[in-house]
């Protein structure tokens, strides 16, 4: 039985509110997995204020679509400050890092072919 499959079914053929799929928690970083796929995947993270992610980089190139809040995404050195309603794309095999400047939601989509 495919684990992915059964966790996301309730999210299939309906309309659903993107801050609803997750929570904030107190110091952390809390990501849920809405689709995983041999093509890509689809993620919801939430942020607390302060906390990131640590330069890397992905073999795919990646969409980030800021659903709540500010947070700040680092490509190649370069800063990206963005807020609600805002998304950047990051290019394949770039460093990248994420802070959140306050707490804040994104989805992230990874494009893998």
């Amino acid at each position: 039985m495919n684990h992915n499959i059964n966790k996301t079914k309730h999210l299939l053929s309906q309309a659903i509110d993107l801050q609803s799929i997750i929570d904030y928690q107190k110091y952390a970083i809390v990501s849920s997995e809405v689709i995983n796929k041999k093509t890509g995947t689809v993620t919801v993270f939430a942020f607390d204020r302060g906390q990131g992610l640590s330069e890397h980089t992905a073999p795919f190139d990646a969409l980030v679509y800021i659903i709540d809040g500010h947070g700040v995404i680092t490509i190649s050195g370069t800063e990206h400050s963005l807020k609600a309603g805002e998304m950047i794309i990051m290019p394949a095999n770039e460093p990248h890092a994420l802070k959140a400047v306050q707490k804040f939601k994104m989805l992230l989509v990874m494009i893998k072919s």
